[in-house]
């Protein structure tokens, strides 16, 4: 930056105000790229300007400034939805980006003589008051259903006025005769009367069923007293709807009333946030939402930025906000909590269950779009778990296999960015090692694979993984960094009392790594288990059925090893040579050797 840019920006910084407000920083064509935040504008706006950046974004943000503007408001609450507000118009180049993935729809009560009510995704506040958006469109189709069985409101969209209503300019309707509206239209309901529903029905939107439900009860009883049972009944009807809708909605607590709660998501470039709305004791608003970071802002700040969004969109009235850690923002009559226990804890826990199935379900539908970003992303994160310096691009996995100590032998498997590379599978049968010792056929074949993979110059892997716990893993390290001297990350996977894999451990002495059984992450690795189990299993099986089919041929006199060969080529077993006629035997290998063959099979199957 230059000296005189510097002055320039330094001037404006000092004649900043201690007050609340919105800075935006311009480049040189007078472009916002960023707009912030701030309780005291000076401090804020200095800060970027008093000290080196760590953050390279940071730092690229601060040399392009060429220009600061500011507005001022009155408290922090107006500066965070101003913020907002601003973000959405000029969309800057380093702010947050907020993602909904699609429109969810809202309920309208239209702001017409005779209102309507009805599902919208287009928002235009001039035509009514909206209630949502609804993430979950079922619970809003269960609202409006609920509320058109409670009140014969109009569902026509005919513009309707008290002056045609007079002069009988309407005829009535199907909906009319099959009970469905009052008809209004012609006189038959009074205007007072359909918005006294209109009233409860905004009620219900809001989520304020108890107090409709006293006066239901209430009604009940005045029209038994008066002994109108009819009319009582049809109260009751309506009562009975009310109460079973309540029981279907998301009863959270019947202590907790009118709070917001929110939580968040953290990935490597996005944020998820989740909020919730409690009135009475139930959920009556949801909403998850996706924020692409830019300047690898803290939790903190996307979750202020959150709250922030979701303040505009509902207009709530709660007077305490639940989060799961302490924010750095104050809005007035507001109190920020954090549970530890209690029926706000299992709010805030529940706030977090739908975070984190909005992320995966983001996730997945991301991975069908781009499989191979599916790799990419789980090997980093299994880089961040290990605390590893390289990700982990080639993982390899070893196992042995034998019966009592016979037919050993090993495979190793090569998996690339998370997927199979059979290739470079490589089978190994054990030399030096007499008797079923695991162990030393383990560092037998890492030993004989390393050593000449480095005399060779192959690439190394990023990361072996041993089928086995502690002890597999320590008779590896001694031939990889003791013998060999590589420095090759080293992990196993350990099995519980059900020979079920159950973690993952790392490091020397190792250390359990702090994993999800059901994660991605943890499922490819298991999938590695099991292939390189596979693997060696069949390898083994192989050179067990030759060694078996080898022993009963050679032991016969006449029958060298290309008679041999040529008749497993044909008859695939031993047990269908052995099943095989003369005849059969004499097309293959001649009269000669097919006599002592049968005879020699013969013998030997009176003999067992």
């Amino acid at each position: 930056m230059k000296p005189e840019v510097k002055e320039y920006l330094r001037g404006i910084v000092s004649n900043l105000p201690d007050s609340p407000g919105c800075y935006q920083y311009l480049d040189e064509t007078g472009t916002i790229i960023y707009v912030g935040k701030a309780k005291r504008l000076k401090r804020r706006v200095s800060s970027y300007f008093q000290k080196e950046h760590q953050n390279l974004k940071t730092a690229r943000l601060v040399e392009n400034i060429r220009d600061i503007k500011y507005i001022v408001v009155n408290t922090e609450e107006d500066a965070l939805l101003l913020e907002n507000n601003l973000i959405k118009q000029w969309n800057p180049k380093y702010n947050i980006l907020l993602k909904d993935g699609k429109t969810y729809p809202s309920i309208i009560v239209t702001n017409e003589y005779f209102p309507r009510i009805f599902p919208t995704r287009k928002i235009n506040r001039k035509q009514g008051t909206y209630f949502g958006p609804y993430s979950h469109v079922q619970t809003m189709y269960m609202l409006l259903e609920l509320i058109r069985n409670l009140y014969p409101l109009r569902r026509c969209n005919m513009p309707i006025t008290q002056q045609g209503v007079d002069e009988g300019k309407y005829r009535e309707c199907l909906d009319y005769h099959i009970h469905n509206c009052a008809g209004m239209c012609i006189g038959k309901t009074t205007h007072e009367e359909y918005m006294r529903w209109i009233d409860e029905a905004k009620e219900i939107l809001k989520g304020n069923t108890r107090d409709i439900e006293q006066r239901m009860r209430e009604q009940m009883m005045q029209l038994s007293q008066e002994m109108r049972f009819e009319e009582a009944e049809q109260i009751k009807r309506k009562y009975l709807m009310l109460e079973n809708y309540r029981s279907k909605s998301e009863v959270v607590s019947s202590v907790v009333s009118n709070v917001d709660v929110y939580n968040i998501e953290v990935a490597e470039k996005e944020a998820y946030v989740n909020y919730l709305h409690v009135t009475n004791g139930c959920i009556t608003q949801a909403f998850t939402f996706e924020i692409k970071k830019r300047l690898d802002e803290s939790p903190e700040e996307l979750l202020v930025l959150g709250i922030g969004e979701m303040r505009e969109r509902y207009p709530s009235k709660s007077k305490e906000i639940i989060v799961p850690f302490p924010v750095e923002l104050s809005l007035e009559n507001v109190e920020f909590t954090i549970p530890q226990r209690g029926d706000k804890r299992k709010l805030l826990e529940l706030s977090r269950l739908n975070v984190l199935q909005y992320k995966k379900d983001r996730l997945e539908q991301a991975d069908k779009l781009n499989p191979e970003q599916k790799g990419v992303r789980l090997m980093k994160e299994l880089q961040s778990l290990l605390g590893m310096e390289k990700m982990p691009v080639q993982i390899e996995c070893f196992d042995n296999s034998n019966s009592q100590g016979t037919d050993a032998v090993a495979g190793c498997v090569v998996f690339k960015m998370g997927k199979p590379s059979k290739k470079d599978y490589r089978k190994y049968i054990i030399k030096t090692v007499e008797g079923p010792d695991d162990y030393a056929s383990m560092q037998e074949v890492v030993r004989r694979r390393y050593s000449r993979m480095t005399e060779e110059g192959t690439p190394l892997p990023d990361l072996i993984i041993t089928d086995g716990g502690r002890g597999q893993m320590e008779v590896v390290r001694k031939v990889v960094e003791d013998e060999l001297q590589l420095q090759i990350p080293i992990a196993g996977l350990a099995k519980d009392d059900r020979h079920r894999t159950h973690e993952l451990l790392y490091g020397f002495p190792p250390q359990v790594v702090g994993m999800k059984t059901d994660s991605p992450l943890f499922h490819l690795l298991t999938r590695i288990q099991d292939e390189v189990h596979r693997f060696a299993i069949t390898f083994h099986r192989q050179k067990r059925s030759k060694h078996q089919v080898a022993s009963e041929l050679d032991d016969i006199k006449g029958i060298g090893p290309r008679t041999r060969d040529l008749l497993i080529k044909h008859f695939r077993s031993v047990k269908r040579i052995r099943e095989a006629s003369l005849e059969a035997l004499t097309s293959v290998i001649g009269v000669k050797k097919a006599k002592i063959l049968h005879e020699a099979l013969a013998g030997n199957k009176e003999n067992a």
